[in-house]
């Protein structure tokens, strides 16, 4: 650990290279198990894709930096000073609370996601400058889910450490939703559906975002803007449901479902 006397500069530098480490070391280890998975069960899928392949994790390795940075930050400021409502005790609130905090921090993160993602779709500029990166990769890989400018990035890695600051949420609650975060961000983008049809076409599966619906977003833009949940897309009537292409090859595939 780094003391609490270390200048702070020099504090905040050293966290936020080792909280980058940490969230490119869980960007690889999510999309490398993700790509061998897909290697198996659906060989040739990203054939001729090893270009783009390397341009998704340049850019995810910048926004690893812009990820971390701050979060290394305000962990910085929790451990020696006690800044945010962070929590490691168990008992410092009822247990009910532990998975309730869970979801609201997902919610948030949706909600802020949906939002912002809209506007960088409605508005040309913003798309050119930033959003379009993402976009580039065509058709999106299991290495797509952090592929950002850093604009873009930047927008989505302040909304965790403030957070923080006005919600409490639990140390290992906080790791469930970051690891969350990034199954879901490699899982909706590889491809392929990963999920039973039976669950993606159930009445809870409709209202929650896998491959499927994410893949239409990458064919047509201007729908299907959440991140875990469809609840925002179905409020606003930017939902179009599934990609035909995922959901007709997922029911004539051979794997469970």
């Amino acid at each position: 650990m780094i003391p609490a006397d270390t200048p702070i500069w020099l504090a905040f530098l050293l966290v936020s290279a080792a909280m980058t480490v940490m969230v490119a070391l869980r960007y690889f280890l999510a999309s490398g198990l993700f790509a061998w998975a897909t290697a198996r069960l659906r060989p040739g899928l990203y054939a001729g894709l090893s270009g783009q392949i390397s341009k998704e994790i340049r850019w995810s390795l910048i926004a690893a930096f812009i990820y971390g940075a701050p979060a290394g930050i305000v962990f910085w400021l929790w451990r020696h000073h006690g800044y945010s409502l962070l929590y490691s005790d168990w008992t410092a609130y009822p247990l009910w609370y532990l998975p309730l905090s869970v979801l609201i921090y997902l919610f948030a993160q949706d909600s802020w996601f949906y939002w912002s993602h809209r506007a960088m779709h409605a508005s040309t500029r913003l798309f050119r400058l930033a959003h379009s990166v993402h976009h580039e990769s065509r058709p999106p890989t299991v290495w797509t889910a952090m592929s950002f400018h850093p604009l873009e990035a930047v927008s989505g890695a302040l909304l965790i450490p403030l957070l923080v600051f006005f919600i409490p949420i639990h140390l290992a609650m906080l790791g469930a939703v970051l690891t969350a975060a990034t199954i879901m961000g490699v899982v909706n983008h590889m491809g392929w559906e990963v999920f039973p049809r039976r669950f993606v076409h159930s009445a809870f599966g409709r209202w929650m975002i896998t491959a499927s619906h994410h893949e239409r977003h990458h064919e047509e833009y201007r729908c299907n803007f959440g991140l875990y949940f469809r609840f925002w897309d179905r409020v606003c009537g930017t939902d179009r449901g599934l990609s035909q292409r995922l959901d007709q090859s997922r029911q004539h595939s051979k794997a469970p479902g």
